[in-house]
């Protein structure tokens, strides 16, 4: 069996703490110098929507596979989000309703 050498223990743990911690903090500190930069604010604009929109699109592929009944309870709970955010322009009231149906449709408590 092999004897570790405590100090080299310490020195190696304490190497692996400092670069965890720098590689935490360095998005803070690179954020200060990275807020004016027009590539950073285009992708600010740009990315909430995609990613939003690629998670939209994997569940909802997701759902519809796995479902023998198909894709109907997605689609109509996609649409009622869609239509109650276009005429109310609430986000949290379109995100509740559309979840609240989606249960609904899903439990079977309305029948497709």
């Amino acid at each position: 069996m092999t004897h570790i050498d405590p100090t080299y223990a310490l020195g190696v743990l304490g190497v692996m703490a400092g670069v965890t911690f720098g590689l935490r903090a360095l998005p803070f500190l690179a954020a200060r110098f990275l807020q004016k930069h027009p590539l950073v604010q285009q992708l600010g604009r740009f990315l909430p929507l995609a990613i939003m929109t690629l998670l939209l699109l994997h569940t909802l592929m997701g759902s519809a596979r796995d479902n023998p009944t198909g894709p109907w309870a997605e689609l109509i709970a996609v649409v009622c989000v869609l239509g109650l955010q276009w005429w109310r322009k609430h986000a949290l009231l379109s995100i509740l309703c559309g979840t609240a149906l989606y249960v609904l449709l899903r439990n079977g408590t309305v029948l497709l």
